[in-house]
């Protein structure tokens, strides 16, 4: 089972090198990627400088991989890579990278909603936003 957790903010050379990994693979038709970055909210009068990561890794590896394995089972994929951040995280940074590949475009689009989505409701990550006193609050999803 993959460990799909990287500490600290994903970067842009990680996200690049994974896309190019994937251009010899010449049954590909189409990738989706989604980024999920750390927003600079206000919450009470307090701006958030950063998200704080944890996870109860193994749960969550299996988690991941569970999702992943259903999006395999519903869509007609070549690939399926999902990366999180554990650690902290500034405002701009990447802290979710979902990406997807299939022989055909309509199906990257639809698997990357269905597993976004799924990773939101399921997968047992917290989040603390850590304001620019910091202080800091569990992050509530949305």
């Amino acid at each position: 089972m993959k460990n799909v957790f990287r500490q600290g903010p994903i970067t842009s050379e990680f996200i690049g090198n994974s896309i190019h990994k994937h251009q010899s693979k010449t049954s590909i038709g189409a990738h989706n990627i989604f980024l999920g970055q750390v927003r600079a909210d206000q919450i009470e009068d307090k701006q958030v400088t950063a998200i704080e990561y944890s996870a109860y890794e193994e749960m969550a590896n299996k988690k991941f991989h569970e999702i992943r394995e259903a999006a395999f089972e519903k869509f007609e994929l070549t690939c399926s890579h999902i990366y999180h951040s554990i650690g902290k995280v500034g405002v701009g940074e990447i802290c979710l990278f979902v990406f997807v590949s299939a022989p055909h475009r309509k199906v990257v689009f639809e698997a990357i909603e269905y597993l976004v989505e799924r990773i939101k409701k399921e997968a047992p990550i917290f989040g603390k936003e850590v304001f620019e006193d910091e202080t800091h609050v569990w992050k509530v999803n949305n």
